[in-house]
């Protein structure tokens, strides 16, 4: 397992003590058969009470000091094994956090839970078994072999044939458990998907009555989990019966062998005690073996499981490894420079329609696309986008309308770089998007999703979640901004204390702390994705007023689906079935674009229906 080979890094000094006390172990219960069948032979059968008090306390003495060493080595065991586990767990995170959201996608997120939870567990048990028995295991074995052999050399094809007999089962056991185990992991993804989509929908499912449906699909997950399990445990559970069986059948051939000799003179009571406890020893060592294996297996499937993520490619951000002066000579203007340098076209791929600074230098765009076309990794039909060009100005607010399908969360997604434009390129504030730090894009740009999404916490927690550093007074802004403090202040205040996913909050509350939140970071560029869906009319607008008071310097796109949240835009961009249908002001697309005219006609006409009949 050479992917996991860095986090032993540090912990190398401990795993070789813990060999060496288990070295040392195994050295203490080899000894204690040879100084017991002596105690006997010397000291019992022969009547010398002084030799077996003797002889006594040198075996406690050993004892005491094997068990010393044994204490010693499950305490490095515990503390190594727990220690990697959460390298482990740290490392997994920190990769989900890194890769695009294609391939996280590739998971739903019960899997990637199970990943970080129950396979690292597995691969951390396996660890603690390796440490505490499974090295000891061909130590005392070979000792018990070679020491039985010193006693008596006729005995030892008795000893060989057990062992070979044991191995053979483990074999076969583990040869067919790995594939059924790959199985259990796989329907332990399942029955956590299945728990985790229930919590997030208990309400639509109880809103539907659907609580019977959800009951039948958890068990039959749940049974699938269970008998699959339990065809993997009947594998397993063969192999220490079996080796069991074998050490046994040893043990009564080998007390059968030494009764004779006992006979003949040739085999003293001690040493066949001796060998039956040698033989106990290599039962023992065989039956926690064949269950370190068996963990083994199940070890293997975890481990191609998590080193499936740990794999994944980083989403590219090679401008982070870059220096401050390289970043800022690469993407500043000539303004923000402070020379009179050319920009470079290769560099920002500037466009050469129009002049895009102005006399003091500085770059007029916030946002540009170039041509983009996209489809989605997994798609086989249709590019969601084709051939999208468009440019907002500084400080302007862009609307973007369209029916459902028509590509407005896609361009979100590629606005958030979550995905790369598949042709065409987007530039923001003139630079290449997907060459930006990403510390420097979040101060950059900031989202209100379709779905508020709050955390368990206060209110005011929520919102510095946009900004970890801000004030009080930036927090009460922000608030006002959006519209919430009234309700904040009439609820107990920012430390009002959010239930999960802030189900103490209405529709309309959520969205606006979604907005206070997106804002206390002053981004240069905000996104509203159809984020105002629970608000009335009234209070949308005073919202959008709110927002051009609220930064000078804002840029904002407003997607939406109600044509009354974008009239007021500067510039409109209508999308439909992927395509750019039409780009201008209200009144411009009236007259030319026969989509928008579709949806005003609709949305407008139906309003004005709608307040006749109230």
């Amino acid at each position: 397992m050479k992917l996991f080979s860095e986090y032993w890094k540090d912990y190398k000094h401990l795993f070789f003590l813990s060999i060496f006390c288990v070295a040392m172990e195994a050295v203490c219960d080899l000894l204690i058969p040879q100084i017991m069948s002596r105690l006997i032979d010397n000291g019992v059968i022969q009547g010398n009470m002084k030799y077996v008090l003797a002889t006594g306390g040198v075996m406690l003495g050993i004892t005491m000091t094997g068990a010393v060493f044994a204490c010693t080595r499950n305490v490095l065991s515990s503390k190594v094994s727990q220690k990697v586990g959460a390298r482990m767990r740290h490392s997994m995170f920190e990769k989900v956090n890194r890769i695009s959201v294609s391939d996280a996608e590739r998971y739903d997120g019960g899997s990637l839970i199970t990943r970080m939870t129950n396979d690292i567990v597995q691969v951390t048990n396996f660890i603690n078994g390796i440490m505490r028995f499974f090295i000891k295991a061909p130590i005392t074995c070979l000792g018990c072999i070679t020491l039985a052999a010193m006693i008596d050399i006729h005995t030892i094809p008795i000893v060989l044939t057990i062992v070979l007999i044991s191995c053979m089962a483990l074999g076969v056991s583990m040869k067919l458990s790995y594939p059924i185990y790959e199985k259990v992991q796989g329907a332990l993804d399942k029955i956590n998907t299945t728990i985790r989509e229930y919590l997030i929908g208990i309400r639509l499912v109880r809103a539907f009555g659907r609580n019977k449906y959800e009951q039948k699909r958890f068990e039959d997950t749940n049974d699938n989990l269970s008998d699959i399990t339990i065809k993997a445990e009947r594998i397993s559970a063969v192999s220490s019966p079996v080796a069991s069986l074998s050490v046994n059948m040893g043990i009564a051939a080998i007390i059968f062998a030494g009764s004779r000799l006992f006979v003949s003179g040739d085999m003293k009571v001690g040493q066949i005690v001796a060998f039956v406890s040698y033989m106990t020893q290599i039962l023992f060592l065989l039956v926690v073996v064949t269950n370190i294996l068996n963990l083994y297996v199940r070890t293997k499937a975890s481990y191609w499981r998590i080193s499936e993520v740990l794999l994944l490619s980083d989403q590219e951000r090679s401008n982070q490894e870059w220096s401050d002066q390289e970043r800022h000579e690469r993407f500043s203007s000539p303004g923000e420079r402070g020379d009179n340098q050319s920009v470079n076209p290769e560099d920002i791929r500037e466009y050469n329609t129009e002049n895009l600074y102005s006399e003091k230098g500085m770059y007029r765009k916030m946002v540009s696309f170039d041509n983009v076309s996209f489809s989605y990794p997994s798609a086989t039909g249709d590019m969601a986008l084709k051939d999208i060009d468009f440019s907002i100005e500084k400080r302007q607010t862009l609307g973007v309308i369209g029916s459902t399908g028509s590509g407005k969360s896609t361009l979100t997604s590629l606005l958030l770089r979550f995905y790369k434009a598949t042709e065409g390129s987007i530039l923001i504030d003139g630079k290449p998007i997907d060459e930006l730090p990403e510390e420097q894009y979040c101060h950059i740009a900031a989202i209100v999703p379709q779905t508020p999404m709050l955390f368990t916490g206060t209110i005011k927690e929520n919102i510095c979640f946009g900004n970890e550093n801000a004030s009080g007074e930036e927090i009460e802004e922000a608030a006002m901004a959006a519209e919430a403090y009234e309700f904040i202040s009439g609820s107990g205040g920012f430390d009002t204390y959010l239930e999960q996913h802030g189900a103490n909050l209405s529709g309309g509350q959520k969205q606006r702390l979604s907005i206070a939140r997106a804002i206390v970071g002053h981004p240069d560029l905000l996104i509203l994705d159809d984020c105002t869906s629970a608000l009335d009319t009234i209070t949308e607008s005073r919202v959008m007023k709110n927002l051009k008071e609220y930064s000078k310097n804002l840029t904002c796109i407003n997607i939406s689906q109600r044509i009354r949240s974008v009239m007021g835009a500067d510039n409109i961009l209508v999308l439909d079935n992927g395509y750019q249908v039409g780009y201008g002001t209200h009144e411009q697309l009236m007259k030319n674009c026969e989509v928008y005219r579709e949806i005003y006609r609709i949305q407008m006409e139906g309003s004005v229906a709608d307040e006749q009949r109230a």
